[in-house]
């Protein structure tokens, strides 16, 4: 009974540690001297040096104002610079916000991603702190960055989406009328399954879903529907990597 007791004592720990980190999320913020470090050494020194090469398509479709979730697959850990390189402050002028999984905000990575704006969630327990928190960061005209896919996987396909995404835009939209949050598809490829020196990557940025076409009035449907149609997209913007090494791959420049 005692070894009980403290079984679950210890388990209603981790919870409340985890809840308690979701609730300090909800004033998550940019640090502006080290945004600007980060950027500048990850855009021109380590993707460079890592990467064999790295080619970027459809960065036209990027919007450069306004409310947008960037929702790009997931395959490495690499994925959130990858996403800031080709889509974050040296082409937009503005900084990315990165709602990431409460397993991806530990260690180094996590201590970055905070400081970068980054927040944690907990996809099978979200906290409405945290979601309310990215509805602010919408209203305030921010760029946010989902992996909809809820985790990484290695194998080229896309996998079921989460709801997150279009339930977070939905709500966004409604509570602001007008306010034309759009969601832009990213489908990142590696040349290999996990990524080492050397590794080739694909980048590419589809054209952007504009929430508020969906907006029909029944939240459920709605996202359903956006769900689907988010997936149709990353599929078509994903390969597998044996798919990577027929591309001719052209080196982006860094400025």
């Amino acid at each position: 009974m005692q070894l009980k007791s403290r079984f679950n004592t210890d388990k209603q720990t981790v919870v409340n540690t985890q809840t308690n980190t979701q609730l300090a999320a909800a004033t998550s913020q940019v640090c502006p001297w080290f945004s600007s470090l980060a950027y500048g050494l990850g855009r021109n020194l380590v993707l460079p040096l890592f990467f064999r090469q790295i080619r970027i398509t459809g960065q036209e479709n990027i919007p450069t104002n306004g409310p947008v979730i960037l929702a790009p697959t997931h395959r490495s850990r690499w994925d959130a610079l990858l996403v800031a390189y080709a889509a974050g402050r040296c082409v937009t002028g503005r900084d990315l916000r990165f709602m990431v999984t409460i397993s991806e905000f530990q260690g180094l990575q996590g201590w970055l991603v905070q400081r970068m704006g980054g927040f944690p969630v907990d996809p099978k327990r979200p906290s409405i702190t945290t979601l309310r928190h990215g509805m602010e960061l919408l209203h305030e005209q921010e760029s946010l960055v989902i992996f909809p896919e809820g985790g990484i996987f290695r194998d080229g396909n896309v996998h079921s989406l989460k709801p997150g995404v279009a339930r977070l835009a939905l709500s966004a939209e409604s509570n602001h009328l007008g306010l034309g949050v759009k969601i832009l598809p990213i489908g990142i490829n590696y040349s290999q399954p996990y990524p080492n020196w050397g590794t080739d990557v694909s980048i590419n940025i589809g054209s952007t879903i504009e929430v508020a076409n969906y907006a029909n009035g029944c939240v459920k449907q709605d996202a359903k529907k956006m769900t689907g149609d988010l997936a149709k997209a990353l599929q078509n913007l994903s390969h597998h990597e044996s798919e990577i090494t027929t591309h001719a791959f052209v080196q982006v420049p860094n400025s």
